[in-house]
This record gives C-alpha cells, sequence and structure tokens, in this order.
C-alpha cells in the first residue's frame, strides 16, 4: 500500500515534486499552497504553478494564510502518512509537523547546511559558486536546519541564470524525492545531523536589492545579474542587465562610467575592476534586446556615469 502523502508547495520549483509523486503511484490526498495572489498588469487573480497542478489531477487543494492557524485542521483531517514541502513559503510549527506520522520532508535547492533559506539559488551565482545541489531533509521547527537525508550535486553551467538552475535543480530534486521516499519505505534512508559550523543562511531577494555597485569587479557584477535573473532583476540606472560579461579594462575611469556605446562596440561599464559588458538589456517599458541592437536606435553617452542611486528598480 503507498504512503498517504500531502505535498506543500507554491511556485514553479515544486511542480516537477507533485508531478513525481502523482507518477510513482504515490496517494497524494491534497495540496497546500499559499494563497491566490494578483498577478500581471491588469492585477487579475491567477493560480500559482503548483495550484495549477493540483486542479489538473484532481486533488484537492487548500490555501491557509498561515498553516500553523488555519491549516492545522485541514491537514489533520487529511491524515497524511508523510508530507512533502518543495518551496511553500511557509514556516511550519510543530504542531503542524507533528501531524504526519512519518514527519516532512523538504525537497531543498543546495546543498545544506550552506545556502538554508528562501532563495538558495539566487544566492549561490551572487556568490559565483560552481557547484551546487539538492537536498532531501526531514523539517524540523528551524530554517533548513533539519537533518540530511539525500543529496545530489551538480556542476553550474557557464552562463547559467537563476532562472534556468532552478528549473534544472527542480527536475533533479524530484528525481531524488521518489529516491528519498522509496528509501523511507524500505527502511534504509540515510539520516545525519547538520554540521553547524559548516551553515550559511542568505535572506529572501526583494526589489531594492536590484542595483548594481559598479564598484565590484566585472566578474561579480555579472554572477549578480545571473543570480537576479529573472527577479528581481539587475538594474544599471534605468536599464534592466539580462546578460553580460566581464572583459578586461586598465583605463583610470570612475566605477560605472560608460567606456563604450555604439551598435559594434556594444555597451561596456566600467567596474571596479575590469568591464562589464552588456549583452542583453531592457529599457523601462521595452523588450529584451541585445544591446546592439538597442543602440541603433538609442543613444547612451560615452563618459556618461551610472550611479547606484539611479536605479530604477521597477
Amino acid at each position: 500500500m503507498s504512503l498517504r502523502v500531502v505535498f506543500m508547495g507554491t511556485p514553479d520549483y515544486g511542480v516537477p515534486s507533485l508531478e513525481a509523486l502523482i507518477a510513482a503511484g504515490y496517494d497524494v490526498a491534497g495540496v497546500f499552497c499559499q494563497p491566490d495572489k494578483p498577478s500581471g498588469r491588469g492585477k487579475k487573480i491567477a493560480f500559482c504553478p503548483v495550484k495549477q497542478c493540483a486542479v489538473a489531477h484532481g486533488i484537492p487543494v487548500f490555501q491557509p494564510v498561515k498553516t500553523r492557524v488555519d491549516g492545522v485542521e485541514p491537514l489533520r483531517k487529511l491524515a497524511p502518512d508523510l508530507c512533502v514541502t518543495a518551496a511553500f513559503g511557509h514556516i511550519l510549527s510543530q504542531e503542524v509537523l507533528d501531524i504526519p506520522r512519518l514527519g516532512t520532508v523538504n525537497v531543498h535547492a543546495s546543498l545544506l547546511p550552506a545556502y538554508r533559506g528562501s532563495a538558495p539559488v539566487n544566492w549561490a551565482l551572487i556568490n559565483g559558486e560552481m557547484v551546487t545541489g539538492v537536498t532531501t531533509m526531514m523539517t524540523d521547527k528551524g530554517m533548513d536546519t533539519g537533518d540530511i537525508l539525500m543529496q545530489r550535486e551538480v556542476a553550474v553551467e557557464p552562463g547559467e541564470n537563476a532562472g534556468a538552475l532552478v528549473d534544472r535543480l527542480a527536475r533533479m530534486g524530484a528525481e531524488l524525492l521518489i529516491e528519498t521516499l522509496r528509501a523511507i519505505e524500505n527502511g534504509d534512508c540515510p539520516r545525519r545531523k547538520q554540521d553547524e559550523a559548516l551553515a550559511s543562511y542568505y535572506p529572501l531577494l526583494k526589489k531594492e536589492m536590484s542595483r548594481m555597485d559598479f564598484t565590484k569587479t566585472a566578474k561579480q557584477l555579472c554572477d549578480f545579474v545571473r543570480g537576479m535573473n529573472p527577479w528581481p532583476g539587475a538594474y544599471a540606472g534605468a536599464y534592466k542587465v539580462l546578460e553580460a560579461r566581464a572583459e578586461d579594462w586598465n583605463g583610470n575611469e570612475a566605477p560605472g562610467a560608460v567606456l563604450r556605446a555604439d551598435p559594434k562596440a556594444g555597451l561596456w561599464i566600467r567596474a571596479g575592476e575590469g568591464a562589464l559588458n552588456v549583452l542583453r538589456m531592457q529599457a523601462a517599458g521595452g523588450k529584451p534586446m541585445d544591446a546592439r541592437d538597442y543602440l541603433r536606435g538609442h543613444q547612451i553617452e560615452t563618459g556618461a556615469r551610472i550611479a547606484p542611486e539611479e536605479t530604477d528598480a521597477e
């Protein structure tokens, strides 16, 4: 008899894990996700990706405002053997954690205990990590502090941004989740405490973090661009930088100075070390464009300085 599972997740990252549970034949009794929110310019109410997936499969959906308050009784009535979380977005109380007979397994997009928190992929890229991965862990009351069950690591691909890496890790995490649950069923799942000496925690990303600091090296700025794409974005003045490359540059210009801005050379901006070659960009109210294409129809003055405080992170 298959395990009776309740899945908890909200964004795209959780969908492959939910799909994997269904495909593997687990009895998914219910899905918990965050309440519906207005989305897009029209501010229309939209279902989150996990809810869309659950509805498509005919699985009951529960959307408590606070799971530890209005989610306790619905979860208790579902009587799950196990809960699975993947980017749910709610901290679970001990009362909630005590409901499933076998506990709650979380699919986290980092190699714990490194990069605890809600934006592990973004921060790993911002910090220039070359290797990351996924971890299945037993959830406790802390922030990603529970016992590690299984891990799988992967090399970060050159130029890979957060959106692409999240998608890749989501698929990998789904595979690892099923491997973990099979081991739990067989009674031979590994389990170990996290080493707190190796732990790191990074905060939730916010729009006000979008400003690019040109006193940093060109390499650091490229990593920042990758880590902030697609949201909240990396902004140089009024321009959203979508893709960039670090270049050598030995001039005396101030950080943030526009070094080149023409359709042949592209857009180069002085960094604290080297130069940032902007490959793709988006002007306020405009569409994403190749920087050279943008400069065919718009002028940016060489020598002008882009200061962090000019950023318009819409």
